[in-house]
């Protein structure tokens, strides 16, 4: 199956935590950094995710947001440090690549979000994203 969700980042579940609706799942991206994906406890059974399963952490682009500097006192505890590859910026939303560990993110951005950042390639940024806007894929699902 094809998507037309462009960050499809692989990796290995490490943990597993599941509460009376939800559940939160650590993977291990191939790169060596973790990601938190809060699913419901049926997807995790639906699944069959269980610790050590292959998943594929699936963002949208709108759901990646970008930092240049240091990202403290948040709630979001999803934080890719990357590089930027390439801004393409349109009428209003940019497009901004990020290489990150083992990977690329995309992150659609406002236009005058990209340019009051100064993103251009070679920025250093943290990929910000929420534990509920990752989904997990598992193979011959």
């Amino acid at each position: 199956m094809s998507l037309s969700i462009r960050n499809q980042l692989p990796g290995t579940v490490l943990a597993l935590t599941a509460g009376e609706v939800m559940s939160t799942v650590t993977v291990r991206l191939s790169g060596g950094q973790t990601l938190t994906a809060a699913i419901t406890v049926e997807a995790v059974d639906d699944l069959g995710i269980t610790v050590g399963s292959a998943v594929r952490a699936l963002v949208k682009s709108t759901e990646v947001a970008l930092a240049t500097g240091a990202v403290d006192g948040l709630s979001i505890r999803n934080r890719l440090p990357g590089t930027v590859v390439d801004v393409a910026t349109g009428g209003a939303m940019a497009g901004v690549k990020v290489a990150v560990a083992g990977g690329e993110l995309t992150a659609a951005i406002t236009k005058d979000a990209a340019a009051d950042l100064g993103l251009a390639a070679g920025s250093e940024v943290t990929a910000l994203i929420k534990s509920t806007e990752v989904a997990l894929a598992v193979a011959d699902r």
